[in-house]
């Protein structure tokens, strides 16, 4: 584990308002953590990422297709997990046609949850376990109530989920891309938090950074930087140019705190990971 990273960590999640606990991911597994790591905290709106991965399995498995009639006239399953669809934050009267712009909506992933359960016949919160709890040995974690914002779990089983977007194992490599590709480029649209956007980036699922700003990941972060935060002061992004990860969950409702602790950690937790290795200090004599 590198020390000065798992520093970084620290450093920055003590300074935050109340308890936390923060991990950085590789494709070689868990580089560094720090704080509660076993502590079930509420994941809010990351539960999303879990709700996409499941469609993505059952696309795989052809028990749903992405080009299937989701939603309002015209939207379909792509649409939903994109905030695409012209559903508002809640509720299932649109207010824009589908693919016009980015709406983000709870609704919209609702409905993607129960698409997917009504083709599987299997319960959603069934189908997420087996489908992808389970492979991923995130045992600690449940949805308890929205497929939109319902999972509670611990650090651990956030950076288990963080490996699997780094390196895929429940999908293939072209269907990640896929999914953490812009889906209808050029859409604008409020970024919660964080203001209008335009264009405001959304895969099947992960929102991408691309250049928006103000944003929640770091300055050093790359425009193909995938992931999702909640209201309940969680985080995971995935920057694929540097090929590491960043997972937190807080005891703190997002707020301004949240505005500026974490793009500062995602800065801090690039540098540390980029940086060229120390030079070797002089020859001692033998």
């Amino acid at each position: 584990m590198p020390e000065p990273l798992a520093g970084a960590l620290a450093t920055a999640t003590a300074a935050w308002p109340g308890p936390a606990a923060a991990g950085v991911v590789s494709e070689a597994g868990v580089e560094a953590s720090s704080g509660p790591v076993e502590r079930a905290f509420p994941w809010a709106s990351v539960t999303k990422l879990l709700v996409a991965l499941a469609c993505l399995v059952a696309w795989e498995e052809e028990t749903v297709d992405m080009d299937d009639a989701v939603g309002p006239p015209g939207s379909t399953l792509a649409h939903l997990l994109a905030h695409a669809s012209g559903l508002p934050f809640e509720g299932t009267q649109p207010i824009a046609p589908a693919g016009r712009r980015r709406i983000y909506s709870n609704t919209g992933l609702e409905l993607a949850a129960h698409h997917l359960e009504a083709r599987s016949g299997i319960h959603f919160g069934d189908y997420l376990r087996t489908g992808v709890l389970d492979p991923l040995a995130m045992n600690a974690t449940s949805l308890e109530g929205s497929p939109a914002h319902g999972a509670i779990g611990p650090l651990v089983d956030l950076m288990a989920l963080a490996g699997e977007l780094v390196r895929p194992t429940l999908v293939s490599g072209t269907t990640l891309r896929t999914a953490t590709s812009v889906a209808w480029p050029g859409l604008a649209g409020v970024l919660p938090g964080f203001g209008r956007q335009d264009p405001c980036d959304w895969g099947l699922g992960p929102e991408i950074r691309d250049h928006k700003s103000p944003h929640w990941t770091g300055t050093r972060n790359s425009p193909s930087t995938f992931g999702h935060f909640g209201q309940s002061g969680a985080l995971l992004w995935v920057d694929p140019d540097a090929g590491v990860a960043l997972a937190a969950l807080s005891g703190t409702t997002f707020g301004p705190w949240a505005v500026a602790a974490w793009p500062a950690l995602s800065d801090a937790v690039i540098s540390h990971w980029t940086a060229p290795p120390a030079a070797p200090g002089p020859a001692q004599p033998a």
